[in-house]
């Protein structure tokens, strides 16, 4: 698994000769990914066809640019493929609560919560390492949060997405944005630490 990683992160280099070579693999890999993940999420909204089609690319594309964005981050705790998936998740279930045809609401699921578990705190012994951790967090999360709050937090905490893009995406303006995501992990913070899963002051990135 070490060497896998290894050839990932090093390939994602901008300098490295093997970049594009890369590049053009992981975009075919999460393209793969995508489409599993749209066609799981479609059926409960009639998407198919070319509508589907083009928010597994989008969806593709957005997380491959994520992932090399945030490449400098893992930690290769778990395989890098893994790790690049949850931003296909995340993109897919974006897309598909702002596309015009959807019938229910996406949301996350039990699967997404167990890949966006990653990265959440600052060190790997801080990260959400228990099922009761994890379903309290996904509690607080989706009870606490306002749906501004939630889709800011997954954007930036989860998805790497720079906070002018937010912005943007939001129909806003970046101090807006941080001041959502200030009281987003404020209200994280304090319900974690109300149930006993958090300890005062920790915080929640």
């Amino acid at each position: 698994m070490a060497a896998e990683n290894a050839r990932w992160v090093q390939g994602l280099d901008a300098v490295a000769p093997e970049h594009e070579t890369t590049v053009a693999e992981l975009y075919r890999m999460l393209l793969r990914m995508s489409y599993r993940e749209a066609q799981r999420r479609g059926s409960g909204m009639r998407l198919s066809g070319p509508e589907l089609d083009d928010v597994a690319h989008q969806a593709a594309s957005d997380a491959t640019m994520a992932v090399r964005r945030k490449v400098g981050t893992f930690r290769g705790e778990c395989r890098f493929t893994t790790w690049a998936y949850r931003f296909v998740v995340f993109d897919v279930a974006s897309k598909m609560n702002r596309h015009p045809w959807r019938r229910p609401t996406v949301s996350l699921d039990d699967h997404d919560w167990d890949l966006a578990s990653t990265d959440l705190y600052e060190a790997p012994q801080d990260h959400l390492e228990t099922k009761a951790l994890l379903r309290a967090f996904e509690q607080v999360f989706s009870e606490r949060l306002t749906g501004r709050q939630q889709r800011a937090f997954e954007a930036i905490a989860v998805r790497g997405l720079p906070v002018a893009e937010v912005a943007r995406e939001l129909g806003t303006n970046p101090n807006a944005v941080y001041k959502t995501m200030f009281d987003a992990r404020k209200k994280l913070r304090e319900g974690l630490v109300a149930v006993g899963f958090l300890e005062a002051g920790r915080p929640v990135r």
